[in-house]
């Protein structure tokens, strides 16, 4: 009688302790259990936007602009997931359009070593969402990309100047005019022939 008594009570201890496991591990991984693990859903931590377009991953994208009439620069992160090279074009407002060409199974980050991807005008004022269409090879989609200023200091070296989103058509422009007042002024007994004019217009 005196060993049975014992081993109920061994059991009954058992027992009690193997529940004390049981809950301790329970408010350890409760919230595990419950809540899905944030490092298993896919999220943007910058400000930008995500999207998947055919092969290409773009990666916080976002416009850095004063106002919604002034240039805008995008930047982020375009992945290439396929063999081929890509090229991601994206379409802004009244007619801007900038070209991102992304080589085989690489990426390309739109940050202050490349060369600056300007949208212009922005088409949004700081804090607004701007429809953009994105288009790689035949697929195409409408999106949105935030808006920021220089009111965060980290994309204070991103606001493109007004001169510098214009600057290749009018220096494009403002360069053969330049050439074609001094062609002139220094032949001025060649001005009957139609040379100086084709030098003009860059011909």
């Amino acid at each position: 009688m005196r060993i049975t008594a014992m081993n109920r009570v061994q059991r009954g201890k058992l027992a009690m302790a193997a529940a004390a496991i049981s809950i301790g591990l329970l408010s350890v991984t409760g919230c595990g259990y419950i809540n899905p693990q944030q490092t298993n859903e896919q999220y943007s931590p910058s400000d930008g936007v995500r999207d998947d377009l055919g092969p290409l991953q773009l990666r916080n994208m976002l416009i850095v602009s004063k106002d919604a009439n002034k240039p805008g620069r995008v930047i982020g992160a375009v992945f290439n997931t396929s063999s081929n090279d890509a090229t991601l074009t994206i379409s802004g407002s009244g007619g801007s359009t900038a070209t991102i060409p992304v080589k085989a199974k690489s990426q390309t980050y739109l940050n202050e070593n490349y060369e600056a991807v300007i949208l212009s005008p922005s088409g949004g004022a700081p804090g607004s969402l701007v429809p953009v269409t994105i288009k790689t090879g035949s697929e195409s989609r409408n999106v949105q990309f935030p808006v920021l200023d220089a009111s965060l200091k980290e994309y204070e070296k991103y606001l493109p100047t007004v001169s510098a989103s214009p600057s290749p058509s009018v220096s494009g422009s403002a360069t053969p005019s330049t050439s074609a007042t001094s062609s002139s002024s220094a032949t001025p007994g060649t001005s009957a022939t139609p040379k100086p004019s084709a030098s003009a217009t860059g011909h």
